[in-house]
C-alpha cells in the first residue's frame, strides 16, 4: 500500500483524473466514442462544411464550372448593394442545427462522464448502463442550468453595453461632440470589452463546478451556480488554471486544425485526400482525449473543494477511515491513499 500527501494544485488534479481514467479505460473509451468523438469531429469539420456549402468560390468538392448556377447580381465590387451583408437562411439554419447538436452532445458527455468519474473516485465499480441511465435524471437539469448561466452572461454584457451608451450620451449631453470614429470612443469600447471579459471569466471560474453538482447532488439552475461559487472558494486559482489549461489546448487544436482544413483542404485534393482525412482523424482523437480529461478533472476538482470545506469526510465516513481517503483502483489491484491536508 502506497501513500502520499496530496497538494491541491493543477498537476494534482490532472494526475488524479488521469489515474481514474486509466483505471476504467475501456469504460471511458466507450463514453468518449459515443459523445466526445462526434463533438470534436463536428467542431473541426463545421467551418470547412460551411465554406463548402455556402461559398461558391470554394472548390472543396471540385465542382465543375458547368454545374455552377448563375445569378443576376451585380459583379461590380464597388456596388453598395452587393457589399451589404445579408444573412443566408440556409447558413443560419445549419448554424442552429450544429449548435443544437453540439450542445446535446456536450451535455450527454458531461452527464455520463461526470457520473462515472464520481463513482470511480471512490473506487466503486462503474458500469456503462448505469452511466447511460444517469442521463435520464440529469439531462434536463443540465439544460436548465446551461440556460440560466447563459441568460446571466447575456445580462452582464447587456448591462455593460447599456452603461457605455449612457456614458456616451452623458458626454454628448454636456455639450461635447463624440465622433463615432474618435479614438476616445474606441478606447471606451476596448475598456468595456476588457471589463466584460474579466467579469464573464470570473463568473465562469465560480461556476466551473456547476454541471458536476447537477449530476452528483441533483441541484440545478441558480442553486447549482450558487453551490459551485461556494465550493470553489479557496480554489479559484486552481479552477482558473484548469479552465485555461484545457481551454487553450482545445482551442488551439480545434481552431488550428479547422483553419488548416479550410485553407489547405482544397489545394491538397479535397475531402478525398488522404492527408486531409488523416488530419481530421488525428485532430478529432486528440481533442476527444482533452475533453475527456477536462470533464474528469472538473469532477476531481469538485471532490477536492469538498475536502477543503470539510464535507468529504462526512460523505466517506461509512466507507473509509476518518483521516484518509482510500482510492482503490483496478490498475494492478494496488490501493492508493490520498491524504488531503488543510492549512
Amino acid at each position: 500500500m502506497s501513500g502520499y500527501p496530496h497538494t491541491l494544485n493543477l498537476w494534482g488534479v490532472l494526475s488524479q483524473s488521469k489515474r481514474i481514467i486509466n483505471a476504467h479505460s475501456r469504460h471511458f473509451l466507450a463514453l468518449s466514442v459515443s459523445f466526445l468523438l462526434p463533438l470534436s469531429f463536428s467542431l473541426i469539420i463545421y467551418p470547412t462544411l460551411q465554406t463548402a456549402l455556402f461559398h461558391s468560390d470554394s472548390n472543396l468538392f471540385h465542382t465543375h464550372p458547368s454545374h455552377l448556377s448563375f445569378s443576376f447580381t451585380s459583379t461590380d465590387p464597388y456596388d453598395p448593394i452587393r457589399n451589404l451583408t445579408q444573412p443566408d437562411p440556409q447558413s443560419l439554419l445549419l448554424l442552429l442545427a450544429y449548435t443544437l447538436l453540439a450542445a446535446v452532445l456536450s451535455l450527454l458527455a458531461l452527464a455520463t462522464i461526470s457520473y462515472s468519474t464520481f463513482h470511480g473516485f471512490y473506487g466503486r465499480p462503474v458500469k456503462l448502463v448505469s452511466s447511460m441511465k444517469s442521463v435520464l435524471y440529469s439531462f434536463l437539469p443540465l439544460v436548465a442550468t446551461l440556460i440560466v448561466s447563459r441568460v446571466i452572461y447575456a445580462l452582464v454584457v447587456l448591462l455593460f453595453g447599456l452603461l457605455a451608451v449612457i456614458v456616451v450620451q452623458g458626454v454628448q449631453f454636456l455639450g461635447f461632440e463624440v465622433g463615432y470614429d474618435s479614438n476616445y470612443l474606441m478606447g471606451l469600447g476596448v475598456f468595456v470589452g476588457v471589463v466584460v471579459v474579466l467579469v464573464v471569466m470570473w463568473l465562469h471560474v465560480n461556476w466551473s463546478l456547476a454541471y458536476v453538482i447537477v449530476v452528483v447532488e441533483s441541484k440545478w439552475g441558480y442553486e447549482a451556480l450558487q453551490r459551485s461559487a461556494y465550493l470553489v472558494k479557496g480554489m479559484r486559482w486552481v479552477a482558473l488554471s484548469v479552465l485555461l489549461f484545457f481551454g487553450v489546448l482545445i482551442g488551439l487544436l480545434v481552431g488550428g486544425c479547422s483553419s488548416f482544413l479550410v485553407s489547405v483542404g482544397a489545394a491538397s485534393g479535397g475531402w478525398t485526400s488522404f492527408g486531409v482525412i488523416l488530419q481530421m482523424v488525428v485532430s478529432s482523437g486528440f481533442a476527444t482525449l482533452l475533453m475527456l480529461q477536462n470533464i474528469a478533472a472538473s469532477v476531481v476538482l469538485y471532490m477536492y473543494c469538498k475536502a477543503l470545506h470539510g464535507e468529504l469526510a462526512l460523505d466517506i465516513a461509512e466507507e473509509f477511515a476518518r483521516e484518509y481517503v482510500y482510492l482503490p483502483f483496478d490498475n494492478e489491484k494496488v490501493p492508493h491513499v490520498v491524504c488531503v491536508v488543510q492549512s
